[in-house]
């Protein structure tokens, strides 16, 4: 496993268990309601719309030239944000290691 594969795994892990603890103390609506009860809150939301927006017409573009699913990924970033951008990065990643024959056993 290559250091960039790790540090994606790591943060999308770390990003895993904030959300869920965001989730379990908010809910996932009330998340959102937090959120939109202040001017900062809706300019971060409208930020990350904008910022994963651009990721997924990166990621549309990305997984139809390197023949990698794109709808899972899209429904995990609509549904959680990042963790899915980040999950298409670790797939993305770990692909490119396989197709260059990286993973295979180095005879003893």
């Amino acid at each position: 496993m290559t250091r960039k594969i790790l540090a994606l795994e790591t943060v999308a892990l770390a990003f895993t268990a904030l959300t869920l603890w965001g989730i379990a103390v908010h809910g996932y609506v009330g998340f959102f309601e937090a959120l939109l009860s202040s001017a900062a809150g809706i300019v971060v939301l409208t930020d990350l719309v904008i910022a994963l927006s651009l990721v997924l017409f990166w990621m549309w573009e990305d997984s139809r030239e390197r023949a990698l699913p794109f709808w899972p990924y899209a429904l995990v970033t609509f549904g959680f944000g990042s963790l899915g951008a980040l999950s298409y990065l670790v797939h993305r990643e770990v692909r490119a290691r396989w197709a260059h024959g990286a993973f295979e056993k180095q005879p003893a």
